[in-house]
């Protein structure tokens, strides 16, 4: 191994371009598919404040069916308030509103704001960093108290550098003291996203309560995540039992408990295959993610074949000395494999600026992507792949090659 690794090295460096070309390939494979990897980490992994989410189930949408057509929307508070929240086994349940934009004005200026509703046990849920002040609490919350917590950006552009609890901020005609000031939650988390946040018993119409869909999202949270399958089955269950409104109209009903990667895919399918929605989009992820990985390897079988071919007096040599098939076929592998390593460290390097470009990036604020320690794995794992895929085709044709044939140049 030792040797192979010698020769490896001292191969790469005398075909400059070939080697050139395969690192380039590889490289170019690895950056795309880490970066999309971390995106796709950053948009659904459990994050700050959403760390709980992997032990935490959401109700995003209800869809009724009938003779009219199709609905779907999110639930109303009365539709989670009466069917989700009781149902057993759950350690916390909390209801948080849709993100809208609204306004308050400073100074005779408009400064837009994202606002939600949401109860007290959303602020048990989730974990934001409180930089001043609380979270407003579930008797707040009932009793329609008109408290906020909003976030260090949204305090400095409407106070400055002044302490913001205690300050009231005054939006559609209601003035709201702001009781907490939290970090800037960025825009790829789901269900923190936001500037501001009030009590849900603060609407001006209590209409809310009876509304079997509105625009409210459900959060369930187990205490652990062996759990949840267990609660998905109650709430399935559950789901046979609530009454239709507008039997007239429609007759059928379907929800489900949700993590944020489900919420996102199942709207893509229609029809029967929006309940297998999410296994349908991740095997498509699996699959786009192999066809890309199938592209250089391909390219990489073509140019090793050639290199191989190169070196046909080589291996006519070796073979007439009696290097035996297996001798040669780990020889060749190993320079794939470092070939490949190489280009995967490549990659790594070329993918962490890539990052720091994006983080630097003012399009979406507050966005923190990183390449951790299970991403630079996948890289690596997928670095291998390459190297096997790549190299075992050739090495094996290569091992075949008669003595007389190799040290003729031929490839018969």
């Amino acid at each position: 191994m030792r040797t192979n690794f010698k020769l490896a090295l001292k191969i790469l460096g005398r075909r400059k371009f070939f080697t050139f070309i395969s690192l380039f390939g590889i490289s170019l494979t690895l950056v795309v598919l880490m970066v999309a990897t971390a995106v796709l980490d950053n948009l659904f992994a459990p994050r700050e404040p959403e760390q709980n989410f992997d032990r935490t189930l959401g109700v995003y949408r209800v869809t009724l069916r009938g003779k009219i057509g199709t609905e779907s929307m999110n639930p109303g508070f009365k539709f989670l308030d009466t069917w989700v929240r009781p149902l057993p086994g759950v350690e916390k349940f909390g209801i948080t509103s849709e993100p809208s934009s609204t306004a308050t004005y400073v100074g005779g200026e408009r400064v837009d704001v994202v606002w939600r509703h949401t109860d007290g046990a959303f602020w048990q849920i989730l974990n934001f960093r409180f930089r001043q002040g609380r979270p407003f609490t579930k008797a707040e919350d009932d009793s329609g108290a008109r408290v906020a917590v909003i976030t260090d950006e949204l305090a400095q552009k409407l106070f400055g550098s002044a302490s913001a609890v205690g300050k009231t901020i005054t939006i559609q005609g209601n003035a709201y003291r702001v009781i907490g000031v939290v970090a800037a939650v960025p825009i790829t988390r789901q269900v923190a996203w936001g500037e501001m946040w009030v009590p849900i018993g603060s609407y001006p119409s209590s209409d809310y309560r009876t509304q079997f869909m509105g625009n409210f999202i459900g959060l369930v949270m187990a205490k652990s995540a062996a759990d949840l399958p267990r609660i998905r089955n109650e709430y399935e269950t559950a789901m046979t039992r609530i009454p239709i409104p507008d039997p007239a109209s429609f007759n059928e009903l379907e929800s489900h408990l949700d993590t944020t990667f489900e919420s996102f895919a199942r709207p893509f399918f229609r029809g029967g295959a929006r309940r297998q929605g999410v296994v349908l989009a991740r095997g498509i992820l699996i699959l786009v993610g192999l066809l890309f990985m199938a592209l250089p390897a391909l390219n990489l079988i073509t140019i090793n074949l050639s290199r191989i071919l190169e070196r046909s007096s080589e291996i006519g040599v070796r073979k007439a000395f009696g290097a035996p098939r297996r001798s040669l076929v780990s020889q060749f592998v190993m320079e794939n494999v470092v070939l490949t390593l190489i280009g995967g460290a490549i990659a790594f390097a070329l993918s962490a600026a890539a990052i720091a470009m994006l983080n630097n990036a003012t399009l979406f604020p507050n966005l923190h992507f990183d390449l951790n320690l299970r991403i630079f794995g996948y890289g690596m794992l997928i670095a291998v792949v390459f190297g096997l895929v790549s190299g075992v085709y050739p090495a094996w044709r290569m091992s075949r090659l008669h003595p007389v044939n190799a040290l003729r140049g031929g490839a018969q």
